[in-house]
């Protein structure tokens, strides 16, 4: 998906009762990184604003020309323990401190010979891209070093001075501007210019925000890290002491896009990428060839799209085609054009304007296939495009101004989400690990055969499948699978009978042979009883009701075969 990094101008209206301009005179720089730095410096130093900077900053403008008072300097006071300490000093903080309507604070400045400062330029030390070449995350810097030593390099790139000059100039925001990263010089300069080299107590109220915003997404970045190197509780540990779930969770997350609106148009939305950056194939990361920009909705289908393709059940190619975050279409086939053929043939009128998800490049044939006339898609996410199967996508009239193309990369088959899954409720948010298969799961590893007739290798097979199709469909779930397709849902009903007779009614004849699959256990025998009498051979199901013995009865009297997996996925 294509970033957004550039953050909207923060401006006053013209007729703001709060302008409250206040010049700037004096600021301080010192940034880690450098971009954008000479042009904001030489802004401000044309309207006459005096430079103090830390040394690597000092360096920089000394190189280019720009004159400016080194921190060590001002203070008297030399860098040291190897730069843990460079701008933690009174005549620092004073100056950003002070209040300029209070006398109190202006005498103290007179009296410590302390020169108020209006502006600070800060970015912290670059504890993500540390913890990203740590992490393997950028395959040009692949760490070299021994664990040990990356991890103590890791503890010097965590900011202090840095935090707490952000800090102090955001608290006095009403006498002080602060700016922490270079995506924010653009903002800052026009202010600069609109107001005469000054801001409004506007453009630093907003300022403040974003800079006490940074330094706690900063921080919790760093707290994650620890708690990642903390073992997991053991047997005999009491479970409040688990890492995961710690007294206070802060999440680190930054804009990635503001989105078109939300579930619906009346509601503003934008989505947000964890930090750093997760690894695995995702959406949020996807690289977007074309097409207009996704909606909320196009990313919930999406995500789910992927998930299933991540989980396929071989190394076949495999097409899934969702609609309203529930598969309406799945199948796996030898070739990507006939597994897509297969699962938009499970449910064609629901297919109409879903999200597709492939595991596999998209060529011509399958481009053609998705094409036909009456076809329609929103979105088609995959790990490539053949050349000409983008042409043809961007091309055809019908579809070249409305179909998004996403790339993935997903060809890390049964990747595991990283971190926990958080749900926002009135109040709070709940938190909780992922939902996986298990690390065994596959045809030779479903469960336990609890029926007296075992189900056939091919049977076993579509069980897998079907298993892994369940999961991500929203409670009380049933899916029938036959030859390696989906050919039935039945999705988000009170009651567990229904979905099974709305699965059966969505097959039809398809039933006949069919497998079946619900994410938690049949209260009662009825269910297995009208899978029965619609052909169904075979069910893979948790288990776990006080009623299975009915249930494995039912199988039995009908000749079907039965597992039981013991593990729930209920998809609220």
């Amino acid at each position: 998906m294509n970033s957004n990094s550039n953050r909207p101008a923060l401006h006053a209206p013209p007729d703001d009762p709060h302008l409250d301009v206040k010049p700037i005179r004096r600021a301080l720089l010192s940034v880690s990184n450098k971009e954008g730095l000479l042009d904001l410096a030489r802004a401000l130093a044309d309207r006459g604003v005096e430079l103090l900077a830390s040394g690597g900053t000092h360096a920089a403008l000394t190189e280019a020309g720009l004159a400016s008072i080194e921190v060590a300097d001002y203070t008297g006071q030399p860098e040291f323990l190897g730069g843990r300490v460079k701008t933690l000093h009174p005549r620092i903080h004073g100056g950003i401190l002070a209040r300029r309507h209070r006398e109190e604070d202006q005498a103290d400045l007179e009296r410590h010979s302390v020169a108020p400062i209006d502006l600070v330029v800060v970015n912290l030390y670059p504890f993500e891209a540390a913890l990203q070449r740590l992490r393997g995350g950028d395959p040009t810097n692949a760490p070299t070093s021994s664990r040990g030593e990356l991890d103590a390099g890791l503890i010097e790139e965590i900011d202090i001075g840095g935090v707490a000059l952000i800090r102090a100039a955001a608290k006095n925001h009403r006498d002080v501007a602060v700016v922490v990263d270079p995506a924010a010089y653009p903002s800052f300069l026009h202010e600069f210019a609109a107001r005469n080299g000054g801001t409004s107590a506007f453009w630093r109220a907003q300022a403040a925000a974003d800079a006490f915003a940074t330094t706690a997404c900063y921080d919790a970045l760093i707290a994650q890290w620890f708690r990642d190197q903390l073992p997991l509780l053991g047997p005999n540990d009491p479970p409040e002491h688990d890492p995961r779930f710690p007294q206070r969770l802060t999440l680190p997350l930054r804009r990635r896009e503001l989105l078109r609106y939300g579930e619906n148009p009346h509601q503003a939305a934008a989505v947000y990428e964890s930090l750093p950056p997760e690894r695995g194939p995702n959406v949020v990361h996807a690289q977007q060839l074309h097409g207009k920009g996704l909606s909320y909705n196009n990313l919930l289908d999406a995500d789910s799209a992927l998930r299933m393709t991540l989980d396929g059940p071989d190394g076949r190619p495999m097409a899934v085609i969702l609609k309203h975050n529930n598969p309406c279409g799945a199948a796996i086939a030898d070739h990507v054009a006939e597994a897509f053929e297969r699962a938009y043939q499970g449910d064609p009128v629901s297919a109409f304007g879903g999200i597709v998800g492939l595991n596999t490049v998209v060529d011509l044939d399958t481009a053609q296939r998705m094409s036909q006339p009456g076809r329609f898609l929103e979105v088609i996410l995959a790990p490539g495009f053949t050349p000409e199967a983008f042409e043809w996508l961007t091309t055809k009239p019908t579809w070249r101004n409305s179909v998004r193309l996403l790339i993935t990369h997903s060809n890390a088959r049964g990747t595991r989400p990283e971190g926990l899954a958080f749900q926002r409720i009135l109040g709070g948010v709940l938190v909780q690990e992922w939902d996986d298969l298990g690390p065994e799961f596959g045809p030779d590893h479903l469960g336990e055969v609890v029926t007296q007739r075992a189900p056939t290798p091919e049977e076993r097979t579509q069980l897998d499948f079907a298993w892994r199709i369940c999961r991500m469909v929203r409670s009380n779930a049933i899916v029938l699978v036959k030859e390696g397709r989906l050919v039935g849902v039945g999705a988000g009903q009170m009651s567990r009978l229904d979905s099974v007779r709305i699965a059966i009614e969505k097959a039809g004849d398809h039933a006949q042979g069919a497998v079946l699959a619900s994410d938690a256990f049949f209260p009662f025998r009825d269910g297995p009883d009208l899978a029965a009498r619609a052909g169904v051979t075979a069910i893979i199901q948790p288990g776990g009701s006080k009623r299975d013995d009915e249930s494995r009865a039912a199988c039995d009297e009908h000749g079907m075969a039965m597992i039981f997996t013991r593990r729930r996925h209920f998809r609220h």
